[in-house]
């Protein structure tokens, strides 16, 4: 990521000294934006009016934008009695969340108060998020559209209705305990302790920064406030299919992200080959192929189907590590290399253990599938170190 070349390196402008913004129940205000150039000078205005006359607060933009967005905020900032700070990203890794984690970081607060750049979550409620934290001692304050007195009128038309509510159902089905106390889980609005944040650990995929924060590292005392959710001021919502995609993939790698689980969803993952694997061997079959050799192809199509469930959902964040055909050769590898070991498992277990043929068998599936996920994950999918480039700060 790069300096957006319009901007030089100028101190940030605005009527409030930097230094004020470190004072305790200060507030950074990030706002991760993306083409909202007819929106960001309104909602800085909006800012403006609300926040500043309660307590000291600092406004950081992180733009992902293809359209005049920074230079828009660089001329309203000129104006704003607050410091306001742009951080453009040439490659926006982590999507909207990690547009957010970038924007934690830069933070100089005591609070973090994340919101949209469209308006529909209201700067009013910027100051009660900070007190209802200060007054209840919590380190997240959600605003829900779930309590009483919040709304979520500002979603239109039925499907994105059902969109919303779903996701919010999966989510806290998923994340009982995690997600206790936090009613709209789902919400891009919420102020959170920047001491109770540990970026390094948070792995941002998409547009929803909350579930991170609230189901990794340690449990979060958490508060809500009710909030209407506003119709957006201007443009087009940026709610598509494909980050309703990134959305369950997200899910799915934060509910895999111990060890057990992992295993859980492989043997799952492993289960579904079956079908595949069954489906080859009748049709191989069928023409005459030798049941042995038969067996042996048809479970490559067993192989080819849990590799790539295993590539797009268990172990996706990791697939950068490798080059996809080390990967593939690695796995084939793995998962025949079970058949050859799980024949003299048996024999060993039945012939110098004593075990009846039956329960030597399970008990051989059960040494092979544990010894095949962790051959995977440490020879196919080993955690490496790769730089990642961060976002430099432009001062508007």
């Amino acid at each position: 990521m790069t300096l957006h070349p319009e901007f030089g390196t100028q101190p940030a402008l605005g009527g409030s000294d930097a230094a004020e913004v470190s004072e305790p129940g200060a507030v950074t205000i990030v706002v991760p934006t993306f083409n909202e150039e007819e929106n960001v000078g309104e909602l800085l205005e909006q800012i403006a009016g609300a926040v500043p006359g309660r307590l000291p607060c600092e406004v950081v933009f992180v733009d992902d934008s293809t359209d005049e967005t920074p230079r828009v905020i660089r001329e309203i900032a000129q104006d704003c009695p607050f410091p306001v700070t742009v951080l453009h990203r040439d490659e926006p890794v982590g999507g909207l969340g990690g547009a957010v984690v970038e924007g934690i970081r830069a933070a100089t607060s005591d609070w973090v108060v994340v919101m949209d750049g469209d308006l529909q979550h209201p700067p009013s409620l910027v100051p009660e998020l900070v007190a209802q934290g200060e007054e209840t001692n919590a380190q997240l304050v959600v605003a829900s559209r779930y309590v009483k007195g919040g709304s979520r009128q500002g979603l239109s038309g039925g499907y994105r209705v059902a969109v919303s509510r779903a996701s919010t159902w999966l989510a806290k089905g998923l994340f009982p305990r995690g997600l206790r106390g936090i009613s709209d889980p789902m919400s891009g609005f919420f102020a959170i302790r920047r001491a109770a944040v540990r970026p390094d650990l948070l792995k941002p995929n998409g547009y929803k920064i909350l579930l991170e924060l609230a189901l990794r590292g340690r449990r979060l005392e958490v508060s809500q406030v009710p909030f209407v959710f506003q119709d957006r001021y201007a443009g087009e919502s940026k709610s598509t299919v494909k980050v309703g995609l990134r959305f369950l993939r997200h899910l799915v790698e934060l509910r895999t992200a111990s060890p057990v689980a992992r295993m859980l969803v492989f043997g799952l993952i492993g289960l579904t080959g079956f079908a595949p694997n069954l489906l080859a061997l009748a049709a191989l079959t069928q023409v005459g192929v030798h049941y042995l050799p038969a067996e042996i192809l048809a479970n490559q199509a067993g192989v080819a189907w849990n590799f790539l469930l295993i590539e797009g959902l268990l172990f996706r964040d990791r697939r950068r590590h490798r080059h996809w055909a080390d990967r593939t050769l690695r796995f084939a590898l793995l998962a025949n290399a079970d058949l050859v070991l799980r024949i003299p498992l048996i024999a060993l277990f039945v012939k110098e253990w004593g075990i009846a043929v039956l329960p030597a068998t399970a008990l051989a599936l059960v040494t092979t599938f544990v010894l095949r996920f962790a051959g995977t994950e440490a020879l196919v999918y080993a955690k490496g170190t790769k730089r990642v480039k961060r976002a430099r700060e432009v001062a508007v």
